[in-house]
Formats: structure tokens, sequence, C-alpha cells
């Protein structure tokens, strides 16, 4: 009976422990409450397709997590590794190492003199060019760090846009992947969009109070800004004319997955990259701030990460579906977006230690 008492009281013991871990350590994240729309999963344009288990895999020569792609003037496909490394991959498949930036280059794309910009996570804004080397342009912007730049647009007049996906959770000190799920967890509107001008130097904010700001692209008429908003599933449409500018509104709501780069492609598409599909926790919590903060405080192997599942899209400026590419088994997985180069496709990935290849996809009925 003895040794059965003294049990009981170390098993109810450690479930206080437990139950006051679980409801007061402290954690980084402070969550809002908010609505998830209604996850329809995989239904209707977003059936499950095999469509890119047709991807040849290329595989990279160091490091991994070519998350975005550029293409260069003379047609070549360029990338940011998570050792800091540019890579280019020459006509004949080989792999140049450019540059090293010295921090988690992202966001890539060239202006019309031939020189790179890459939205680096840990440094800010940089340039790149075989002369100059690399540059860190931009570190702040209206009197706030760039704590986590993530992608890059370059507008018809020089205009760099960009985005500074979390002021809370800085890349350098969480890491890319770490800070994104911390952010997203929070849930607290910490990411804006910027704007750079080389010529003058002139910084400003396009928008702010973005769950996650991430891939930017801009309208072929130069009008509207393109910006995934990665922790509402969404992809918003920013007014930059002079005749709608400041006008803010959804484009495509209700995705099946967390959007993350987007690239502007031929004929008006542009080229979604759905990282991982929907968690169902981080829905049933949404307005469950404390609930957020449990989960938490859960070791990470049971918390919300990206899920491999492959998934591109191609959408025009109404926000139309033109394609839904899809491996359920996710052979090449985490996609981040895709670049067109003649009639191949690249893409991207968060995690993979290759790049892949696709021939052009024909159009979806």
């Amino acid at each position: 009976m003895r040794k059965g008492r003294v049990f009981g009281i170390i098993l109810s013991f450690t479930l206080v422990l437990l139950l006051s871990y679980l409801v007061l350590w402290p954690v980084a994240i402070e969550p809002r409450a908010w609505q998830a729309p209604r996850d329809h999963g995989y239904v209707g344009v977003y059936t499950p397709n095999q469509r890119l288990q047709a991807i040849q895999v290329l595989p990279l020569p160091v490091s991994e997590g070519p998350e975005a792609l550029a293409v260069d003037p003379q047609g070549r496909v360029v990338t940011g590794l998570l050792n800091g490394d540019i890579v280019r991959r020459e006509h004949d498949g080989d792999f140049t190492v450019l540059a090293t930036t010295g921090g988690r280059p992202l966001g890539l794309a060239y202006d019309a003199q031939g020189g790179l910009w890459i939205a680096d996570a840990y440094q800010g804004l940089v340039y790149f060019d075989s002369n100059q080397g690399v540059q860190v342009k931009v570190t702040e912007v209206d009197g706030r760090a760039v704590r986590y730049a993530n992608d890059v647009a370059i507008a018809a007049d020089g205009t760099i846009y960009f985005s500074d996906s979390s002021s809370r959770f800085p890349a350098d000190r969480y890491g890319t992947y770490g800070a994104s799920l911390l952010d997203i967890m929070e849930h607290a509107g910490n990411g804006r969009v910027l704007a750079y001008e080389p010529a003058s130097g002139h910084t400003y904010t396009v928008v702010s109070g973005i769950h996650f700001a991430n891939g930017v692209a801009l309208s072929s008429d130069q009008q509207w800004l393109l910006v995934n908003e990665t922790a509402s599933y969404r992809v918003l449409r920013v007014g930059i004319g002079s005749n709608n500018s400041g006008q803010f509104e959804p484009l495509l709501e209700n995705l099946p997955g967390f959007p993350d780069n987007l690239t502007t492609g031929r004929d008006g598409k542009f080229w979604l990259g759905l990282v991982s599909p929907r968690s169902a926790l981080l829905d049933q919590f949404a307005d469950a701030p404390f609930m957020r903060k449990v989960v938490q405080r859960l070791p990470a192997v049971m918390r919300p990460k990206a899920q491999r599942y492959s998934h591109l899209l191609a959408i025009d400026i109404d926000g139309n579906v033109l394609h839904s590419l899809q491996d359920p088994e996710g052979r090449f997985g985490y996609v981040t977006g895709a670049v067109e180069v003649d009639q191949q496709l690249f893409l991207s990935s968060l995690h993979e230690a290759a790049i892949g290849q696709l021939e052009f996809p024909q159009a979806q009925h």
C-alpha cells in the first residue's frame, strides 16, 4: 500500500509539473485570435494530380535550400543556398558559385543593367555584380530594422520592391524556417512590403500589417504589386500606380496550402509555390491564442511544420488559376516557386538539395 501511495504522489506531482509547464512556461510568441477560412482541401481546381511527378531532379554541388530562382540575361538559372552561396547553372548543366553573401539569400531578381538584387534574410537588401561584388544596400526602412528580407521584384522604373516577413522574429536568430514557424503561429501582422529607389537611395514602406509577407511580383502594366500573405493562405493585390496607389485587396483566398514565392511568367501569368498543405491544428486554434501557446510548448516534433507535398500554381492578375501542378508523394518536395526558361520550368524548394526541371505544362482544362 505504501509503495502504491508513494507512486501515486509522484505521479500526481509529475502531472502538476507537466500541466504547469504547458500553461505557464514562457514562449516567444504572443498569438492573436483570427478566423481562419474553412479548409475545403484539394477540391475543384486543386483536385490532386501527378503532373509534377515528371520533374527531373538536378542535384546541387553544395548545400541545400534553393528557396528562390532567377534567370540571368543569358538565360541561366541562378539560386541562393542555405550556406549563403549564390550559384548559377551553366548551359552545360554544371554549377558555378558566383558569390557568398555571408547570410541567407532568398529572393533574387536581375535589373536592367544585369546586376543581381538579393533579399537576404540575415543581411537585408543586397546587391551583387561581378565588378563590385556583394554590397548590403538596405538594413532598415522607416526607422525599423529589416529582420527577414524574403523576396524581391524590380519595377520598370528601377524601384526595388521587397518583403520583410517578420519584424518580431529575426531570421538570423531563429533561422529562416524557425522564424517562419514562430511568426505564422503568432499571426500578429508582423510583415511588410518595402521599396528602395537605387538612384536616390530613398526607402519607404508600401504596406504593413501582413501576416508573414512572402513572395512579391509586379503586374505587366506596373500598376499592381502581388504579395503572398503566407499565414493567411492568400495572395494580395496592392495598388502602386498613379490611379490606384494604396488600394489593397485579396486576389486569391483560402488556398489549400501556404503560399511562398511569386514569380512573373510569360503572357501575364504568375508562378506560385504552395510550400506545404495547411495545418488542421493551426486552423482549429486560430481563434484560441491560449491554445496556440500550449502547442508552442510541446516538443518540436509535435508542433505544426511543413509537410512533404509538391504543389505549384500558375495564376493571372485576376486571381484565376491557370495551372495546378501537383505530386502528393512529394518526390521533389516543399516547392516554393518556379521560373520559365524557353520551354522549361525550373522549380525551387525550401529544403531539397536540388532544383527541379519540368517540361512547360500544356493548357489545363
